[in-house]
């Protein structure tokens, strides 16, 4: 009778190493890379409320988003499969920043758009309204700051020694005072909680008289509030998780048909993108063939486009075979006067 064969441990060892390598390679091992492909299209009135606003809306307003992935060797393997990927370089999108910061300044760009959207629809609608500071927003820290251990990049920044810090002007004015290596108590917001630190004042250079001053050690922004002369025409924007300028125009367009009487939207599913200042000018977005095809998807009727975005929506509308219509814009006016020139929808 022979003897049946046990298996060598130091070979199930070494297989069970490979394994692992391999594991990691495919999966945890990071690459210099992104992954681009079309989001989502979503319907902005429930993300915006506008106090007494006329209920009416038949159709739907869409904003359009860009999916984007961290790349793993097994997504770039699959992105090879995939018409709709893009592959890019990760320097080319985030530059030196990190995954949180890069993240923050897509929060950042948001409330801008938000802003800015309130301001051309109030415009465009003849409603007065001013400019308030809100919070201070906490941008990015450097990596040699000594304070780096202090702050995250999309911290609030509330308060410092009990005094309220609404924008950048009165963090100088409450800073004047002290002197380089002073801590002060510095109160944040983080993710919905308060959190406290005792932070040492670094030696920061003042660009415009080269002179040194005291400050925190991090790059901030004073995020802004636009308040209507009525309250009654008060906009509440809804907390998402999407990120960046690009909903400006759809947003725009959603509060002006809640202000106004009427419905733009006359039944029709309405999608688009590009960014918007508060003159109500549009401008050019990134990833727009993408977005096309997520508009496609949701069965948009209608496009609008930024006029420098057209040839690059135009080539990816025709690869697609779509039959949503696609609207070259210059200005919010522009898609105004499409829309309410258009027939109801039967």
């Amino acid at each position: 009778m022979k003897k049946s064969v046990k298996p060598n441990g130091l070979k199930i060892a070494l297989y069970l190493l490979m394994v692992g390598v391999m594991l990691y390679v495919v999966v945890y091992m990071p690459t210099p890379y992104l992954i681009y492909q079309p989001g989502s299209a979503e319907e902005v009135r429930p993300m915006i409320q506008v106090e007494n606003s006329d209920p009416v809306e038949e159709g739907t307003f869409m904003m359009t988003t860009v999916s984007a992935s961290y790349a793993n060797m097994a997504l770039l393997m699959l992105s090879a499969f995939n018409p709709n990927a893009e592959v890019v370089k990760k320097a080319e999108k985030m530059g030196d920043q990190s995954k949180d910061e890069y993240a923050a300044t897509q929060v950042y760009y948001m409330n801008s758009s938000q802003s800015s959207a309130m301001e051309a629809a109030y415009r465009e609608g003849d409603i007065e309204y001013s400019i308030k500071p809100a919070y201070v927003f906490v941008m990015s820290i450097s990596e040699n700051s000594t304070n780096a251990k202090h702050f995250r990049p999309g911290d609030k920044l509330i308060k410092i020694d009990g005094q309220p810090t609404e924008d950048n002007d009165k963090i100088a004015s409450l800073l004047s005072g002290k002197s380089i290596g002073e801590v002060v108590s510095v109160e944040l917001e983080r993710k919905g909680k308060t959190v406290e630190e005792q932070v040492k004042l670094v030696s920061i250079k003042d660009e415009k008289t080269g002179t040194e001053r005291p400050g925190l050690g991090v790059l901030i922004a004073t995020m802004q509030e636009v308040q209507p002369a009525d309250p009654g025409h008060t906009i509440h924007f809804a907390d998402t998780n999407i990120g960046g300028p690009s909903a400006g125009l759809i947003f725009t367009l959603e509060i002006y048909n809640q202000l106004t009487e009427g419905d733009l939207t006359k039944g029709y599913r309405v999608a688009g993108t590009g960014t918007i200042d508060k003159t109500g000018a549009v401008g050019p977005i990134g990833g727009v063939k993408h977005k096309i095809v997520a508009a496609d998807r949701k069965k948009a009727d209608f496009f609008f486009v930024p006029r420098k975005n057209y040839d690059e929506a135009k080539k990816r509308a025709d690869r697609i075979k779509t039959s949503m219509e696609l609207i070259p814009v210059d200005d919010l006016q522009d898609a105004v006067d499409y829309l309410e020139k258009l027939p109801p929808k039967r």
